[in-house]
């Protein structure tokens, strides 16, 4: 089967059970749907649909193991914040990234502790990259 360019983005299903993955390490499909919570219903053939898609798209790798599929992400979850950050910036604050941090700081939900988080954040980067 061929797969898919992998450089798109998660659906939010996808994104659900890519999350769970990421922190199972690798998983089978009972695995996954182990970790969401039981009120989401979901049938066992819909929760292998989604594995199925995923590994099509290029996020996770299977492998037999017993009578059962192993799903292992391919994909870090830092590197695909980082995609979907990219994304982000592009689309929606026209490629600025001052732009999509600029509304993130404005936003009335921080505390002074998240400020102070993200300036230390900035001034090490800032003290990185100019030594």
């Amino acid at each position: 089967m061929r797969k898919r360019k992998a450089g798109n983005l998660l659906t939010d299903v996808e994104l659900e059970f890519m999350t769970e993955l990421w922190e199972l390490g690798e998983g089978s499909v009972r695995d996954v749907l182990g970790q969401l919570p039981p009120s989401r219903g979901l049938a066992y053939t819909s929760a292998a649909t989604v594995l199925r898609i995923l590994e099509d798209k290029g996020f996770v790798e299977s492998r037999k193991q017993n009578k059962s599929l192993i799903y292992t992400p391919l994909l870090a979850k830092d590197a695909y914040q980082t995609r979907s950050l990219k994304n982000l910036s592009q689309t929606l604050f026209d490629d600025t990234p001052a732009t999509l941090v600029a509304r993130l700081v404005d936003d009335a939900g921080l505390t002074e502790a998240d400020l102070e988080e993200i300036r230390a954040l900035v001034e090490r980067r800032l003290r990185n990259d100019g030594g």
